[in-house]
């Protein structure tokens, strides 16, 4: 294991690996339009009293015994409760991962944002803690990450199966990205699948290939007379879930005994990263991140599901925040005098209103408002479209309802060959665009080559 590394030295070493990247991510970086006044300073006061700001504490573990660990690492080890795989796949995905460290290295880096979270809730439900490594393999911890099925988040939801277990998915968010929402809905299914197979390897195999292609393959080796565990059953799968669980056995050794493999894991504190806090109205993406004293990317890499510049919904709605960044988000919002949020909404009424006419009314330019509703060049919005538009004095001091944000569509056309382009909101394509993604730049818990970071997708090495 690597020794722990003060933060205070991690966090310098980091920026200065980062200062080049970020600058790049900022001149690349899609659906924010650009701010044209710029956000006051901080002020600098004294201390002030913050007992009675809310701040949602985490949760205490229900088995206290948790804490004596020195890292989370540890903690995942002594809640291993999988029964083991060994044949040749696992001894292939071993000799993959040790062969490529810069992998290992950028993928706890990201896990250690979210370990502590994953492995307490499994923790809370009884469940074996070596379920915190599968996003490992679904997505390498990038909630950003999109297959080419559309599986969005950590966890890799389809977005049915997202809808299946409440995660709201609409214009303005995406919570299978969320880190809380997509943690509890993969960690209810698995418990699920669980339920219905009584085995975990099986469960698994449900996850990946979905628990009707399992039942179908259960009865067929029932009705041949053979055994219905997962390795009897691999032959039936396809080879995405037939490596799936050796995979997720290869990360298990891995963390097990890193040295054997000669690997080192970074030490990942047994401590909450994040805290998460009350979003009492609509607020300005870059400004709850400046509010937070936060990088606009560093905020996405807690918050990914809010797609839209600005953060809308109801009293539920929350955001997360690093601990230390917590208490200055309130101090600094008390003393916040300008607005919080700077957009509304406007329903396109008739194919008459273009673009152009849009963004004289609303005293903008045409590019704001197309990066503000990912609406490519040369496409024209079709009457029924809601779209967001910077607020007029009017509407200073109101927010956009729940209704609107969960019931908002945007349709356009190509505007030469009238042919249509889209209808809702595109979700995020691979390219130029995507090696920018925040979860890349975001500071992490521990020290690593972020000049080097890059996403990665769901992978089948």
């Amino acid at each position: 294991m690597q020794a722990r590394i003060p933060k205070s030295a991690a966090l310098a070493a980091l920026l200065a690996l980062l200062a080049p990247v970020l600058a790049q991510a900022h001149d690349e970086a899609p659906g924010l339009p650009t701010v044209t006044t710029a956000l006051s300073p901080l002020p600098k006061s004294p201390t002030l009293d913050v007992s009675s700001l809310k701040i949602n504490k985490p949760a205490k573990l229900v088995d206290e015994e948790a804490f004596r660990e020195k890292d989370v690492w540890g903690r995942i080890r002594s809640g291993y409760a999988i029964p083991d795989v060994n044949n040749d796949l696992v001894a292939k995905h071993i000799n993959w991962y040790a062969t490529r460290p810069d992998y290992i290295a950028r993928t706890t880096a990201r896990a250690s944002l979210y370990l502590f979270h994953v492995v307490s809730e499994l923790e809370k439900r009884g469940m074996p803690t070596e379920l915190a490594l599968l996003p490992f393999i679904e997505s390498a911890f990038n909630p950003n990450a999109l297959s080419s099925a559309n599986a969005a988040g950590m966890w890799q939801f389809v977005p049915g199966t997202g809808r299946d277990f409440n995660l709201k998915q609409d214009a303005f968010k995406d919570e299978r990205r969320g880190i809380l929402a997509s943690t509890d809905a993969a960690l209810t299914y698995l418990q699920r699948l669980y339920d219905m197979f009584g085995d975990w390897q099986l469960a698994l195999a449900a996850y990946n290939w979905g628990e009707g292609s399992v039942q179908k393959a259960i009865k067929r080796n029932q009705a041949a007379g053979k055994p219905t565990d997962f390795e009897s059953l691999a032959d039936l799968m396809p080879a995405e879930t037939r490596n799936y669980v050796p995979k997720l056995q290869a990360v298990k050794n891995i963390v097990a005994n890193p040295q054997q493999y000669n690997l080192s894991l970074p030490a990942i504190d047994n401590s909450p990263y994040f805290t998460a806090v009350d979003k009492t109205s609509d607020i300005d993406l870059t400004v709850a991140a400046h509010l937070a004293e936060l990088s606009v990317d560093e905020f996405k890499a807690l918050n990914p599901q809010f797609k839209r510049p600005v953060i809308v919904g109801g009293e539920d709605t929350k955001i997360l925040l690093p601990k230390e960044n917590a208490e200055k988000f309130h101090i600094n919002l008390a003393q916040w005098s300008k607005e919080l949020s700077t957009w509304s909404t406007h329903k396109i009424t008739s194919a008459r209103e273009s673009i152009r006419s849009l963004a004289s009314r609303f005293h903008t330019s045409p590019e704001v408002i197309r990066q503000a509703n990912n609406i490519p060049q040369n496409s024209v919005l079709k009457a029924g479209s809601t779209i967001l538009v910077p607020k007029l004095s009017a509407s200073v001091n109101t927010n956009i309802g729940a209704e609107v944000a969960d019931n908002a569509t945007v349709a356009f056309e190509d505007e030469r060959a009238g042919k249509s382009a889209a209808k809702g909101y595109k979700q995020a394509k691979a390219g130029k665009s995507e090696k920018s993604s925040p979860v890349a730049l975001v500071k992490a818990r521990v020290p690593r080559d972020a000049a080097k970071s890059k996403n990665h997708r769901k992978t089948n090495h």
